[in-house]
């Protein structure tokens, strides 16, 4: 060891030199005599430079198992590693940018068809499990350990690693790596060891990483180095410390660790020459054959393949030979060492040789990766030779290619029928290879043997548990590939499983995945629901939630693929029975998102009912949904909506036929509406409606019931908070009142008085609901509705209305433009305009200048739409109103320019000159 800390002081060159004499030769091994535990032997036959005068070099010998311990001499503060900490320190962010970028780019080497070990931890992490008490190292507070506290000590390592790291301990971080290296020695609780292998590797892969960028960060100084960098672009300084980093890691005694350690920085390799790595790769390939327990050793194998696929996935040949050792491995299981092993844990062989997958698989999908279709074969080949290796066998079907494994299906199943049942179940292998027949499909002449073959061994599974979990797989490969037939008699064989002891409630997650998979495939519900046990299935889901989410993944797919209207008695009874179910789920505690989300799906399916020109069917449906789903306030509006629909559609189909009928009909939808509206809870909604069904009934000629809507909605106006709830939040409800109330005044233009009623009923009615309502204080939302009374006033004055409702007699008919009519209408006029104007009168005196100008305006602007300016009195009362609205300097001098231009224009129209004068006597005036 002094001669190792001497070798620091030396030149790079020198150091170039000795590692060349130190490093192990690259020359072929005969493996038959190699033992990784035999003392390594060093040779020097060259000269030393720089030795001590007088002194003479020969060839020399060394024993690596004579050399002490060097991490106990480095804490004396030599380490050279701390002598570059201040030049590391001073790299810009930059530089630690394009490292970032450059790390992401060579990990895509592999490509993204290459599923990463990411995206395997998660499922091995909660797949391996064990109630046994863990322990780390031997300190009492790390004995005795719960599976959720091993976990946060390792953690805690994790941490500790990246804390030294980031305080310059470099010597504290690899002994944190070593001793978290050693428990990968441990099988005290074999049925953890996957686990506690993806926890401890995590702090390998930590260190690695940190090894890496603080040596790649050493050569980007003063500029980063380039992407596809060589040895000659390494400067001394980095490479001297990339070669006292693997000095340390191989003066580690015990063996499982220093292979670790060294694999978690192989890729530094790069920083010293450019064979580095392929030299290496092969060196701990043959490290492992030393490691006594073949489950260590298979874990191992597969952490230097994960590496090696990560720094130089093109060389194949040592993932070859990994997996060739591996193979020679499986002998040792039926040993003593491992039999008295699992005697002593109380693990049987079945739970034993699953804890080997993830490395298999693992090392499986790095050789399989874009591998030529004979190396594959050969495989396959080797693995028939072995015989009876179900284990293997099972990782092949995971990792090879699904085209490689469904062109061979066949083969795989006669395979699996020569596995013996004791050793691996093979409902697991047929899960295995169902699989890979769900992404690639086989011969099409062999795929009902094949379902056959499988399901035999399928159905005979006693364990509902994993009875489910491989008919869940292969349902996907019979809906890719058969009919209803198929798939109803493997719903039917699924219920007989898992009906009994009600096995279903441990089994919600596949029971989901086998509809999603058949809904995947049948879009034809008609189909679909032609099935015996197709809902026989979907009573399985006992459990609210969960039936609740399967029904709406069915009717997201109804919605998605039913293109055309439907009235297949099959479709509409069972979606009534599946959107049943969802309105049900519903309660005092549902929120109003998930009741939203809940109606919009309901409502796509009341949507595509149709059926055709039998309406009374229809409406009937339309009752039944009413009386279904009465507790979703837009399901029930959707329906008020469908049967205004269907009135309207009505009276366009049966124009000129069976009138009495048809007028039946009509006023059994508007009672149908009439009925339905008081049950809402939005008053807008209600108003909206009454509105909407009185124009319906109006269009259809049902006076009394257009009368009765209309009547209702003026009815309900007083009822109007004063501020309502949109979107969670309370917003004042003035101006929604304002848009109805002028949508309604222009429907009462074509509505005929009733004889009874008196003249204007509706209109003075609405005014009188007008004039009681509680408006806001500051504001002048009731003058506004008596400004647009007006147009609707002028309107009904003229000879000839705007707009009428074809064979409905409005009030032009009724009058025939009688004095006696227009008076009334004239009356109502100067009542509207005195309100109006005693309001301007009193925001006069209140000083509310800006309020009198905006209404004053907006009066003048009706006068002039509406009002004749040819009577004097009438054409004073808009100069006032104009000089009123600008007296301030607070009306909008843009909307005055624009009027003005317009009176100028329409002044030119023979019958409109008095406007002309008019126009002279308005002016813009300027705030003062």
């Amino acid at each position: 060891y002094s001669v190792f800390l001497w070798k620091l002081t030396l030149s790079f060159s020198e150091i170039t030199a000795e590692l060349q004499r130190c490093r192990l030769e690259a020359t072929p091994v005969d493996f038959g005599d190699y033992h990784p535990l035999k003392p390594i032997t060093v040779t020097d036959t060259k000269s030393r430079r720089g030795a001590r005068k007088g002194s003479t070099s020969s060839s020399s010998s060394s024993s690596s198992s004579a050399a002490p311990d060097p991490l106990s001499s480095m804490l004396d503060g030599t380490d050279p590693l701390s002598m570059f900490a201040a030049a590391s320190a001073a790299v810009s962010l930059c530089v630690q940018d394009l490292g970032r970028k450059r790390r992401e780019r060579e990990e895509e080497a592999v490509g993204s068809d290459f599923e990463p070990w990411s995206a395997k931890r998660g499922e091995i992490l909660a797949r391996f499990t064990t109630t046994e008490k863990l322990s780390i190292g031997s300190q009492r507070e790390l004995l005795n350990l719960s599976q959720q506290d091993y976990a946060n000590r390792i953690e805690e390592l994790n941490q500790s690693l990246k804390e030294a790291w980031a305080s310059d301990q470099k010597v504290k971080a690899l002994k944190i790596v070593i001793q978290c290296s050693k428990l990968l020695s441990d099988t005290s609780v074999i049925q953890f060891y996957p686990s506690k292998f993806v926890l401890i590797t995590d702090i390998l892969d930590t260190f690695g990483r940190l090894v890496y960028e603080r040596i790649w960060t050493m050569c980007s100084d003063p500029r980063p180095l380039p992407e596809s960098f060589s040895a000659d672009d390494v400067n001394d300084t980095a490479k001297e410390t990339c070669l006292n980093w693997f000095f340390k890691i191989a003066s580690i005694r015990e063996l499982i660790p220093r292979l670790y350690v060294e694999a978690a920085i192989l890729k530094c390799n790069r920083f010293l020459n450019k064979s580095g790595i392929q030299e290496t790769l092969p060196r701990l390939t043959a490290m492992i054959r030393g490691i006594g327990d073949p489950l260590v050793a298979a874990y191992a194998r597969a952490y230097l393949c994960r590496v090696g696929m990560e720094v130089a996935p093109h060389l194949k040949d040592s993932l070859n030979r990994n997996f060739f050792d591996l193979l020679g491995t499986f002998r040792q299981i039926q040993g003593d060492s491992v039999q008295n092993q699992l005697v002593l844990q109380r693990v049987e062989i079945p739970e034993y040789l699953t804890l080997y997958s993830p490395a298999i698989n693992w090392i499986l999908q790095c050789i399989a990766y874009r591998a030529p279709e004979p190396l594959l074969t050969e495989m396959m080949e080797r693995c028939k030779k072995l015989g009876n290796n179900a284990l293997l066998l099972n990782s092949v079907m995971w990792a090879f290619r699904a085209e490689f494994v469904a062109a061979r299906a066949t083969d795989f199943i006669t395979m699996i029928k020569d596995c013996d049942e004791a050793g691996f179940p093979k409902h697991l292998l047929f899960g295995s290879l169902g699989r890979s027949l769900a992404c690639a499909d086989p011969p099409e002449a062999e795929r009902l043997p094949i379902l056959n073959e499988a399901w035999k061994v399928i159905t005979k599974v006693r364990s509902p548990q994993d009875y489910i979990n491989c008919a869940e797989i292969w349902v996907e490969f019979t809906c890719r590939h058969f009919t209803k037939r198929e798939v109803n008699t493997v719903l039917a064989d699924i219920i007989k499983h898992m009906t009994p002891d009600r096995a279903f409630e441990d089994a919600y997650p596949q029971l989901q995945s086998v509809i999603r998979k058949i809904l995947t495939y049948f879009h034809d519900f008609s189909v679909l629901f032609s099935m015996e046990r197709f809902l026989p299935f979907l009573d399985m889901f006992q459990k609210d939630s969960v039936r609740v989410e399967v029904c709406r993944s069915i009717m997201e797919v109804f919605i998605k693929h039913q293109l055309e209207p439907t009235r297949d008695p099959v479709i509409l009874n069972a979606m009534l029975h599946i959107c049943k179910t969802m309105h049900d789920s519903v309660n005092a505690l549902t929120l109003e998102d998930e009741k939203r989300s809940l109606a919009l799906l309901i409502n796509g399916f009341i949507r595509m009912v149709s059926f055709g020109r039998d309406f009374e069917q229809q409406l009937s449906f339309c009752v039944e949904a009413r009386a279904t789903f009465c507790n979703l306030e837009p399901v029930l509006v959707q329906l008020i909506h469908t049967v205004n629909q269907l009135a309207m559609e009505t009276r366009r189909v049966m124009r000129g036929s069976h009138s009495r009928k048809t007028a039946a009909f009509v006023r059994a939808c508007a009672a149908y509406s009439f009925i339905t509206i008081p049950s809402l809870s939005s008053i807008f909604c209600r108003l909206s409606l009454y509105l909407l069904s009185g124009q319906v009934a109006l269009a259809n000629q049902c006076l009394s019931q257009a009368d009765a809507f209309l009547k209702a909605a003026v009815s309900l106006l007083p009822e109007v908070p004063r501020s309502i709830s949109v979107e969670g939040k309370l917003r004042p409800s003035e101006g929604f009142l304002l848009d109805f109330i002028s949508n309604f005044l222009s429907t009462l233009l074509v509505v005929p008085d009733h004889p009874e009623h008196g003249v204007l009923y509706l209109v003075r009615g609405l005014l009188n609901m007008v004039q009681d309502y509680t408006w806001e204080d500051n504001g002048d939302a009731k003058l506004r509705v008596y400004i647009n009374a007006l147009p609707l006033l002028a309107a009904m004055s003229q000879e000839a209305y705007l707009y009428c409702i074809p064979r409905v007699d409005s009030n032009e008919t009724l009058y025939g433009g009688d004095p006696k009519f227009l008076s009334e209408i004239n009356k109502l006029c100067e009542t509207l305009i005195g309100q109006v104007l005693d309001h301007l009168k009193a925001l006069g005196r209140d000083e509310s200048v800006r309020r009198q100008a905006a209404l004053a305006f907006s009066l003048f602007g009706c006068l002039l739409a509406h009002g004749d300016l040819r009577n004097n009195k009438l054409n004073q009362l808009a100069v006032n109103l104009w000089n009123l609205s600008h007296k301030h300097g607070h009306c909008d001098t843009r909307a005055s320019v624009r009027t003005l231009e317009f009176m100028k224009h329409q002044a030119q129209q023979p019958d409109m000159a008095h406007l002309s004068d008019t126009v002279q006597r308005l002016a813009l005036q300027s705030r003062t």
